[in-house]
């Protein structure tokens, strides 16, 4: 089969959920698809690292017409007329949306390739209210795309019910991990400077370091919580020196470690004893789905589709994401008890392996692009 090439329109391409899946993705395609990868943020191709060397990728950059800009018939025009050599168009996010209204206008005068889009979240200006122009331009960007795609149910109904797409068009797959990958021993030396004396208690969170993650909040419960409990936090970001000084101003710098970004959760992620989310805004988080796989308990605001994602016993823990009181109590709660962390982090792993495997996400993409290709081989599983 000769390859498919694929075009990948990002709002950003450093690393995160949406791009870590992605890279996944195209490591999982193979040699079965070639893929030009475009950014609205200029020269953010953390994630790039990710791919495997045999997968062939290109990121053009000055060779190719700017996603990002002014509204413009010119624009649009140039970045339809670039879409044209491609078999497929993938775009994520609202900040890859002037590429998604390029195609709806000009795709019927250009025959251009089908194009999917791809929404995970929000950024903290639409934690509490979801911006009106945005949702009236999301209404006319999308009407020509084959399909929207969702990871969570709160997506789903936003996009059913906000941005008026019909159900049919959208498709909701929950992220998926390598499942049998996250069951191993944690190496200390894959994380630089790991520290951790008899008594403790290690909370971590995985994220990168934007203001909708909202770090700070999880450096104050954690200061609440006790003087045995330390806070790992793996990830790079814009907020990293606000959330030093933060540490700082508590008098918890000491307790407080931060590697910056690491790759392969599997390798440390069980030196937590618990894993924690302290975000404004999420969806369908990999790295609560890393640690659940990983057998730990959760501790996490009530955001997205957090509380339905965990098991069952684990859902007390799972609290108001305003209510700072509540999730230095529930860290607290679960330091004090190895039974209930281990039963929980038990259950935990147990709904992941059954529901949240990334083979079946491969599944799903691979169906639904090679349907929009109408490409039944790419479909099937290589």
């Amino acid at each position: 089969m000769a390859a498919v090439r694929i075009l990948h329109l990002h709002s950003s391409f450093d690393l995160g959920d949406q791009e870590s899946r992605t890279v996944r993705l195209m490591n999982h395609f193979g040699n079965q698809a070639e893929h030009t990868v475009l950014s609205a943020v200029r020269d953010a191709f953390g994630a790039a690292d990710m791919i495997d060397r045999r997968v062939k990728v290109s990121f053009p950059k000055d060779a190719a017409p700017a996603l990002a800009g002014m509204p413009g018939m010119g624009r649009y025009r140039r970045l339809a007329s670039y879409m044209k050599k491609f078999h497929l168009v993938l775009s994520y996010n609202f900040g890859a949306i002037d590429g998604v209204m390029a195609h709806t206008l000009f795709t019927r005068s250009m025959k251009l390739p089908p194009l999917i889009h791809h929404e995970d979240g929000f950024e903290h200006d639409e934690v509490d209210r979801l911006k009106w122009n945005r949702n009236w331009f999301r209404n006319i960007a999308l009407q020509r795309s084959d399909a929207l795609v969702v990871p969570s149910k709160t997506l789903e109904h936003i996009a059913r019910n906000v941005w008026h797409q019909p159900l049919e068009k959208i498709a909701r797959f929950p992220n998926g991990i390598d499942t049998e990958h996250y069951n191993r021993r944690p190496q200390r030396g894959s994380f630089p400077g790991f520290q951790k004396r008899d008594g403790d208690i290690v909370v971590g969170t995985i994220a990168d370091l934007r203001t909708v993650k909202n770090v700070p909040r999880l450096l104050r419960a954690v200061a609440a919580a006790g003087p045995n409990i330390r806070l790992a936090i793996v990830g790079e970001g814009p907020d990293r020196d606000v959330i030093i000084s933060e540490a700082k101003r508590l008098g918890i710098a000491d307790r407080v470690m931060m590697p910056g970004y690491l790759r392969d959760p599997a390798r440390y992620i069980r030196l937590f004893d618990i894993f924690a989310l302290s975000s404004d805004s999420e969806q369908y988080p990999v790295s609560l789905v890393e640690a659940m796989t990983s057998a730990l308990p959760i501790v996490s605001t009530d955001v997205g589709d957090v509380r339905t994602i965990v098991a069952r016993e684990n859902r007390p823990f799972i609290v108001a994401r305003a209510d700072e009181d509540a999730l230095a109590l529930a860290i607290a709660s679960l330091a004090k008890d190895a039974a209930l962390r281990e039963t929980l982090g038990a259950a935990n792993r147990l709904l992941a392996c059954s529901q949240y495997d990334e083979e079946t996400m491969f599944a799903r993409y691979r169906q639904l692009y090679g349907s929009a290709m109408k490409r039944a081989d790419f479909a099937r599983q290589s």
